[in-house]
């Protein structure tokens, strides 16, 4: 796994545990529609900081909260 599927991983994962919309995340972090769909479907190979520092705040969370998750730290997580 990639740091970008990571980043998925735990968009989805974040999205169950607050109970919000990917639309709503949209809303609360100002990150565009499109933007959101190419990187929960993969297509996006580079997520930036600041894109993971726009969705922690949509979600209502530090950016090291976001980061906070066992996926980050795993062994097979792949740096590119």
């Amino acid at each position: 796994m990639n740091t970008n599927d990571a980043i998925a991983y735990r968009i989805k994962k974040l999205l169950k545990e607050k109970k919000i919309t990917q639309y709503r995340l949209e809303q609360k972090s100002g990150v565009y529609h499109g933007v959101m769909d190419r990187i929960l479907l993969g297509y996006n190979k580079t997520v930036t900081l600041a894109t993971v520092y726009k969705l922690a705040r949509g979600f209502d969370i530090t950016i090291y909260e976001f980061l906070d998750d066992d996926i980050f730290r795993s062994e097979d997580l792949e740096i590119e």
